[in-house]
């Protein structure tokens, strides 16, 4: 079957949704947000109450780093509990959502940049079901994961990135699911509990970033290693940045730009979320 055969038999199974959907990057945090009803889970249903109803969720998660780009391709994407510490709760949590092998077979066509595998093992990590399961809680839509390549820069994602923008088309949700600001060698343990509060160096990037981002200047943002000392001190590593490279690549010129969760926690984690379109 050809790749454009194959993305057409996607399409047709699926009602034509005439419109954009948006795009989002959420800033996931910890692992507990997926089982606590707090002001970010809260805020992450609202948006499954909001958005028109997608045909199926992609997602970029901080948490599948692989050498080379995968997707999902399974029928039945097992739930990865990626973490530990943490109480039995949490570790007891299914989210039972489908995969879509036809979809993840035309998504991978449309990169053409690189060759995408089809992931069998995988599943979906807490990047991803920590928030979809506040968004779609019946679990009666696909999700599928897109991994991100740890061995290539930022400029590298973003063009990847920008070969998938067709899928707004097709009633595909696209998340970008991080932290811009994820130092969690410097969190404030003691610091947990407030309300907010950030270091100064992080309350610096969380407006640097959102400055860049409602300034569509990516390329400040791909090149995020010159934005200074904070930057460093914000992305020491690059995990939980690269998904909100794919977000903001898949931006319209049309699409309205909005933040939410907008808040830091322990000092060296922002929630800050974007919603594109």
């Amino acid at each position: 079957m050809s790749p454009l055969h194959s993305f057409h038999n996607w399409s047709q199974n699926l009602a034509d949704v005439g419109y954009k959907l948006p795009v989002l990057f959420i800033g996931h945090g910890s692992p507990m947000n997926g089982i606590e009803d707090n002001e970010f889970s809260r805020t992450w249903a609202k948006f499954g109450n909001e958005i028109p109803k997608p045909k199926a969720v992609l997602v970029i998660s901080a948490h599948w780093l692989t050498n080379g780009t995968h997707i999902t391709a399974m029928e039945n994407p097992k739930t990865i509990h990626d973490f530990g510490g943490f109480p039995q709760e949490l570790f007891d949590v299914q989210y039972p959502a489908k995969g879509s092998p036809e979809l993840a077979e035309a998504t991978s066509k449309l990169i053409t940049s690189t060759t995408v595998g089809l992931d069998h093992d995988w599943g979906l990590d807490h990047g991803t079901w920590t928030v979809v399961r506040h968004m779609y809680p019946n679990a009666d839509i696909p999700v599928l994961q897109l991994s991100i390549d740890y061995n290539k820069p930022a400029q590298y994602h973003f063009d990847l990135a920008k070969q998938l923008i067709s899928l707004r088309n097709k009633g595909v949700l696209i998340i970008g699911s991080g932290n811009m600001v994820h130092n969690l060698r410097m969190i404030a343990w003691d610091k947990l509990q407030e309300s907010e509060f950030g270091y100064d160096w992080a309350i610096e990037m969380n407006t640097i970033f959102k400055d860049k981002i409602t300034n569509s200047d990516f390329q400040s943002l791909i090149n995020y290693e010159k934005l200074g000392a904070a930057a460093k001190l914000a992305i020491p590593t690059p995990d939980h940045y690269y998904p909100l490279i794919y977000s903001i690549a898949l931006q319209d010129k049309q699409d309205e730009i909005s933040f939410f969760n907008d808040k830091l926690v322990g000092g060296s984690l922002n929630m800050t979320s974007v919603k594109l379109g």
